[in-house]
């Protein structure tokens, strides 16, 4: 399953894209032919996920390179489109240095899609480490392929835990207003045969009280350096539970994830997202006529209420003092850490 790919001539220039706002009952290619159309489908979800939107951001400068139209004026575009991921803007300031450069940005955003890709097997080979036998593992939002290179982020985790045997049940969250979770992570989890049901987010709670979760693992948009995590709305409760409950919240996340410059999680934009993500459903108005709405697509966790980082260069625990300076060295050396 591809979420994103790169058309070459004759049916490229362009990226398409598998629409995730279709899902799960239709599976729709929409095809981006320029960078407006692009920044459109990034603003409307078609294509989410912090990894992904990395890729897409390098892609996007490409486009605009491959077409002749302003490179300059394209990756700001980009980067304008969502606020709170910082892999978007990452990819496409990588991509634009390419650019800049003189050397082929096609073969940067490559090398990005590339990466993020083997990332992806790394962090689930990693993560697996934290993983007890007969795991009933709570995720939050989707970090599966339709969010990464690879099987994704925690996803990845997930699918390594499945096939290692270690894994005997996926909680879902639905993860509201835009039911993430329940569209898109239900939809990956069947298409691997791994065992699931999906649960209202008011619920967990009550999973946690009965003895029924045994691991947290949830995805990021923007790491700080204070550890704090930007995730999908609802992902601080569920550490809050996690905390009070004594079980352990896992975040996984490529280095591409972590912002040096945001000091604390108080540094991070959080996205405001049009109040009619919440007043409607499937169409439908749900409240009364006019009624306001509070629509933040994300919150931040504090550090120190994470057990564990999983990176494709190996875990960052408070054990080995939570030092993101880790992240300097090579896999292998951060391994198990």
């Amino acid at each position: 399953m591809k979420a994103l790919r790169w058309l070459d001539p004759p049916e490229g220039p362009a990226i398409a894209l598998l629409d995730q706002t279709r899902l799960p009952d239709e599976e729709v290619t929409l095809v981006c032919r320029d960078v407006p159309s692009l920044v459109a489908a990034i603003r409307s979800l078609a294509v989410r996920g912090a990894p992904l939107l990395g890729i897409a951001g390098g892609y996007g400068v490409a486009l605009a390179a491959a077409l002749g139209t302003d490179v300059q004026a394209a990756a700001e575009e980009v980067i304008r489109a969502r606020p709170t991921a910082v892999n978007l803007g990452w990819g496409a300031r990588r991509v634009l240095s390419a650019y800049a450069e003189g050397r082929d940005p096609l073969a940067e955003a490559h090398a990005i899609a590339a990466e993020e890709d083997e990332a992806s097997g790394r962090m689930g080979e990693y993560g697996l480490t934290l993983v007890p036998d007969g795991a009933r593992v709570l995720t939050h939002c989707n970090t599966g392929a339709l969010a990464a290179g690879g099987h994704g982020t925690a996803f990845a985790l997930v699918v390594a835990a499945h096939r290692a045997g270690r894994l005997k049940h996926l909680w879902v969250d639905e993860t509201r207003p835009l039911l993430q979770g329940a569209r898109l992570t239900a939809y990956e989890a069947r298409r691997h045969g791994i065992p699931y049901a999906v649960l209202p987010d008011n619920a967990a709670g009550s999973l946690f009280a009965a003895g029924e979760v045994d691991l947290v693992v949830v995805g990021a948009d923007r790491i700080a350096r204070d550890h704090s995590v930007a995730n999908k709305i609802g992902t601080y409760p569920l550490a809050v539970l996690a905390h009070h409950h004594g079980v352990p919240f896992v975040v996984v996340a490529p280095t591409s994830t972590f912002d040096p410059d945001a000091r604390t999680g108080g540094d991070i934009p959080i996205e405001r997202r049009d109040p009619a993500e919440v007043t409607f459903i499937g169409g439908r108005r749900v409240v009364p006529e006019e009624s306001p709405a509070y629509n933040p697509a994300f919150d931040v966790t504090p550090g120190h209420l994470v057990t564990a980082i999983v990176t494709e260069q190996g875990v960052i625990t408070r054990a080995n003092g939570g030092n993101l300076g880790l992240l300097g060295g090579t896999a292998s050396d951060n391994a198990g850490q």
